[in-house]
């Protein structure tokens, strides 16, 4: 948007910076190079950070080590970011991963909150819960979208299919 003056402002050059976390995902791997063709600036959040290592991208890249069921790795990654992608999920992390989806979520969520994200971007599932019952992974999908968006920053939620 513009400020007033004509001039584009730092948001809309594409020069904000951006957390991706699930950068080391199929997903993540594929959005960071297309992020940073837009020109954004880019955060990648990763448990394994050295997962990323072999990547053309990884020095234009800032990579943090965190993880979002551990709330006290977070505020280092959020630091200074305008946009969030939660590109996470927990299936088959134990006989848990529906509720560890939840509490990631929910602290990914407010570490957001903390620093004044503008917007989180969350890959989530197909499916209307209205119209039959999901599968446990899309009702948890559908449900960490909930979580996401039950806070102060705004959520953009993209719903793919398998």
């Amino acid at each position: 948007m513009a400020d007033g003056s004509g001039q584009a402002n730092a948001d809309d050059r594409g020069d904000g910076l951006v957390l991706v976390a699930g950068s080391t995902g199929y997903v993540g791997r594929r959005l960071i190079p297309e992020l940073l063709a837009a020109g954004h600036r880019v955060r990648c959040l990763a448990r394994r950070p050295a997962e990323l290592g072999s990547e053309d991208w990884i020095d234009h890249v800032e990579v943090v080590a965190g993880d979002v069921t551990r709330p006290a790795t977070l505020p280092p990654a959020f630091e200074g970011v305008t946009a969030a992608y939660y590109l996470i999920h927990s299936i088959g992390a134990g006989e848990d991963w529906r509720e560890r989806d939840q509490r990631a979520a929910l602290e990914f969520r407010r570490a957001a909150e903390a620093v004044g994200t503008r917007q989180i971007i969350f890959l989530g599932g197909l499916g209307d819960a209205n119209v039959g019952e999901l599968s446990p992974h899309l009702a948890s999908r559908h449900e960490v979208g909930e979580t996401l968006a039950g806070g102060s920053v705004p959520v953009t939620e993209l719903r793919a299919a398998v």
